[in-house]
């Protein structure tokens, strides 16, 4: 872990409890501490204005406002988030799409921590 990541904030959107609960529980076997969660994203959006987190997981499929729309909004009012997708879409258009529009990377569900740990350190080194 590099010198400073330890301290670093984070925000885990998904509507499913049990994903939050996964990535936090990943998130934390990886030394970070720092971990806030959003069920949708609405909430994210007004969580990651609040906050400001350094990185922000966020899922594509919720309900209401989804995640392609939430990572407009969020990078408006947080703009140095470093935003990772975290989906069960695989569809290339839906990752093309993340992608082009400010995700730093995108995870397929389901993931390893390797993954996880891969794409937190592409946003450390993203600028």
């Amino acid at each position: 872990m590099f010198k400073g990541m330890k301290e670093m904030k984070f925000l885990v959107v998904d509507d499913a409890f049990f994903m939050r609960k996964h990535i936090g529980n990943t998130l934390n076997s990886l030394g970070y501490s720092n971990v806030e969660f959003a069920v949708d994203g609405l909430e994210a959006v007004e969580k990651a204005q609040e906050i400001q987190p350094q990185v922000i997981t966020l899922d594509v499929s919720m309900p209401g406002m989804d995640g392609i729309e939430a990572m407009e909004k969020i990078l408006k009012v947080s703009s140095k988030s470093k935003i990772i997708m975290i989906s069960a879409v695989t569809s290339e258009k839906v990752i093309g799409c993340a992608l082009q529009n400010g995700a730093i990377d995108y995870i397929s569900k389901p993931f390893s921590r390797r993954d996880v740990e891969s794409s937190i350190k592409k946003c450390v080194f993203t600028d």
